[in-house]
């Protein structure tokens, strides 16, 4: 009881975010603002594609369609506040919008895991069983996959949310990062949360390793499968596939696994801010652009949806 008595004495936050003086602030406004529209765009418009390219209604792009929507949906939970913040003298969140943004921001990090899980899978059926893929990868079967890695991922990090905010936080306020992660917010509780850290610790790492070693085994098998298309064309077509969501895949857990796997890793230097701001913003922005370059199919479908775009405006300007 005195716990909740206590943790009332905190209202709100202070992202402390990357000190420097006001003009660096406002270039680095700049600069996010560009990389968060580049994202938006980018992942938007393979959104577009998939929906509007009837070659692209198939499993591998309909997953892809939710994953970019899944990174529009990622860079929402934390950029735009981060933003803010650089213009901002306070700096403040409240208390349950840090812990919303906490829920949110490892949801769907928790999903982008769950999603590329998924399409790892997609890639080793489809290629190392051509045969049956059709007829047992169906449009039904499709989206009761999406749907369980989007349920899974919003369920899979709720309990460590949920005792992280119960903990009593009584002063200081001041977390030394641009969002708020469970290592700072752990760090700033007036009593020691031994289980709540344990359960954190495990259930990140549980997601990012058994998901990372499931990429790797489906894509091993896949490479063993392309080494033996006896076509060159096919060989090059799957490396050129499965190339891009391995790009994806090293890009992604690169980061996250030296944050959230690291044992010991400290949450009071640059270091993991920079790591933070990587697979938050960065990858996300990558990811777009990693796809629809090395993917002729994709190409292609971004190239009628920017004509399609190009013929309206011309329509409504002879209007």
């Amino acid at each position: 009881m005195a716990w909740n008595n206590q943790s009332v004495s905190v209202r709100e936050f202070i992202l402390l975010g990357f000190p420097c003086s006001r003009e660096i602030q406002v270039i680095l406004f700049m600069f996010f603002s560009t990389i968060y529209l580049l994202t938006l765009m980018g992942n938007g418009a393979i959104i577009c594609a998939v929906c509007w390219d009837q070659h692209l209604h198939n499993p591998m792009y309909i997953l892809l369609g939710n994953f970019a929507f899944l990174e529009i949906w990622y860079v929402n939970s934390t950029v735009p506040n981060t933003l803010i913040n650089f213009l901002s003298e306070t700096k403040t969140i409240s208390f349950t919008g840090c812990f919303l943004q906490l829920y949110f921001f490892f949801s769907m990090g928790s999903t982008e895991c769950f999603f590329l899980s998924a399409m790892a899978f997609d890639r080793y059926f489809a290629i190392c069983y051509p045969l049956h893929y059709a007829t047992v990868m169906t449009g039904q079967r499709c989206f009761n996959l999406a749907i369980s890695c989007w349920v899974c991922g919003f369920l899979w990090y709720l309990v460590p949310v949920i005792l992280i905010s119960q903990l009593p936080f009584c002063g200081p306020n001041e977390i030394d990062h641009f969002v708020c992660d469970s290592g700072p917010l752990l760090t700033l509780s007036c009593a020691p949360a031994p289980m709540s850290k344990l359960i954190s610790y495990t259930l990140s790492s549980l997601i990012i390793l058994l998901s990372f070693f499931f990429i790797l085994i489906s894509y091993a098998l896949v490479l063993l499968a392309v080494l033996k298309l006896p076509s060159a064309a096919s060989r090059h077509k799957a490396f050129s596939t499965c190339g891009s969501h391995l790009s994806v895949v090293l890009l992604f857990y690169g980061t996250i696994m030296v944050m959230h796997v690291s044992p010991g890793s400290s949450h009071s230097t640059l270091m993991p801010k920079i790591m933070t701001l990587f697979y938050a913003m960065v990858t996300p922005l990558f990811n777009p652009l990693i796809y629809s370059l090395r993917n002729k199919e994709m190409k292609n479908a971004l190239q009628k949806v920017l004509e399609k775009k190009v013929l309206g405006q011309t329509s409504l300007k002879a209007i």
